[in-house]
């Protein structure tokens, strides 16, 4: 009787595992890299993402070589995304829910004011 629980147990949760699997592709990254006017990679910026609808922001650091990356993003919602450094900011740039991609790469430039 156990054996027979167990197995139907499993058999419940196998639909429910695979639709997981099914949701998780739906889901939004962007990543890419901040650099400065001349390509180089700018280690510490801070890379701010905003969704629009809840006002919401999430923000980090890039790593050693610039990188950064946001995942398990909603694909229902508009996204801004901007990186600031030392004063400095890039371009603000504008993820729309009309953008099917659900891997977004972006390149941030900051240009330093003198």
């Amino acid at each position: 009787m156990c054996a027979l629980a167990g197995a139907l147990m499993a058999a419940a949760a196998a639909p429910g595992a695979a639709q997981d699997r099914r949701k998780e592709p739906l889901l939004k990254t962007v990543h890419g890299q901040v650099v400065d006017k001349g390509g180089n990679a700018i280690s510490g910026a801070i890379v701010y993402l905003k969704n629009v609808q809840s006002k919401t922001v999430k923000s980090l650091f890039t790593d050693d070589e610039g990188r950064y990356r946001f995942s398990g993003l909603d694909p229902n919602a508009d996204y801004e995304i901007h990186a600031e450094f030392k004063g400095d900011s890039s371009q603000t740039h504008r993820i729309s829910t009309l953008d099917g991609r659900k891997d977004i790469y972006l390149l941030l430039t900051i240009e330093h004011k003198k």
